[in-house]
């Protein structure tokens, strides 16, 4: 039996329908089944159960004897909410009792991190677990995750395996339901269809031209095929990046957009909000060399042959995936 975590939303879905498509059955999902907003999510999936993440933690205290692995993707992921007591209680307590149960059940658990975690970048991208503790996270959100990473690596107890997985910028189906926390390829999308322009930020930052801000953009299927390399193989225990190891600008992302519209490029660039200014990053890149020495080969979904399959396979019909 497999549990899956935030099974509801973007990511937890996707890995859902990957496991399935791998012969994984037996699973039960986990999320607040109360937003009925995210249903098509799952509609169709082959699962075993479906239970809210209130009662959850009791059912797996009790059940966890059945349980071969624990993929915990549910956070509240909100960049912008400043509501610290939310981040405690969803992100790192949540989680810290997660653990701890894994821990006396002896069952594995893989978990998301996050690529925010880095904050501004000054310090790299680099996921050895020794240099974690100098990060600076640059809101409530990377600040939860960061502060259960570091907790991890400090218990002397832990579950058999486990793994924190850094995701970096992951675009692609089932995110309809995330609004103005969707990735820059839904958002993208919606605008061309609607104006057939696309609007980026400005760049504030000198030296640096307007949409030549960078990103690791990274395809969901290349997420959960990580996130299920991790739960079918032996690796070390510890923190490791989730992204491409490629950085690309927003242009780049741009114009793959419009190629796969087959539509002539129509850029223009706004002001970044002042409330986000400060916290704006202007690069990111996995290192992901810890990745590839835990034995993950697979080649990433390009940034084009990304967006073109998100766009004509997904957006254009209103598919899920």
């Amino acid at each position: 039996m497999i549990i899956v975590t935030g099974a509801y939303g973007f990511i937890g879905s996707c890995l859902v329908q990957r496991l399935n498509e791998h012969g994984y059955r037996d699973i039960i999902v986990v999320d607040d089944f109360y937003k009925d907003k995210k249903e098509p999510n799952l509609t169709g999936k082959g699962v075993r159960e479906w239970i809210h993440r209130d009662i959850f933690l009791t059912w797996f205290a009790r059940s966890a004897k059945y349980v071969d692995c624990v993929l915990h993707l549910g956070a509240r992921t909100d960049t912008t909410s400043k509501d610290k007591a939310i981040f405690d209680a969803l992100n790192l307590n949540y989680s810290k009792d997660l653990w701890k149960i894994c821990v006396r059940a002896g069952v594995p658990m893989i978990y998301a991190s996050s690529a925010a975690t880095y904050g501004n970048g000054s310090h790299g991208y680099n996921d050895d677990d020794a240099g974690l503790s100098i990060l600076k996270p640059m809101n409530m959100y990377a600040e939860s995750k960061h502060d259960f990473d570091l907790w991890a690596l400090e218990q002397n107890s832990a579950p058999p395996k486990w793994a924190g997985l850094k995701f970096f910028n992951v675009y692609g189906p089932n995110e309809y339901h995330k609004a103005r926390m969707a990735s820059v390829v839904w958002h993208g999308y919606k605008q061309i269809t609607a104006t057939g322009t696309l609007k980026l930020f400005e760049s504030h930052k000198k030296g640096i031209a307007d949409g030549e801000q960078k990103r690791d953009f990274i395809y969901v299927k290349d997420i959960t095929d990580i996130c299920m390399h991790f739960m079918n193989h032996e690796c070390s225990n510890g923190i490791y990046n989730a992204g491409t190891g490629q950085a690309r600008s927003f242009l780049d992302l741009g114009k793959a957009l419009f190629d796969a519209l087959d539509l002539p490029a129509a850029i223009e660039f706004i002001p970044t909000p002042e409330n986000i200014r400060n916290t704006y990053q202007y690069y990111t890149q996995a290192e992901i060399s810890k990745l590839r020495s835990a034995g993950y080969q697979k080649e990433f979904t390009s940034l084009e042959d990304g967006v073109r399959e998100y766009v004509r396979d997904f957006l254009i019909p209103g598919s899920y995936y």
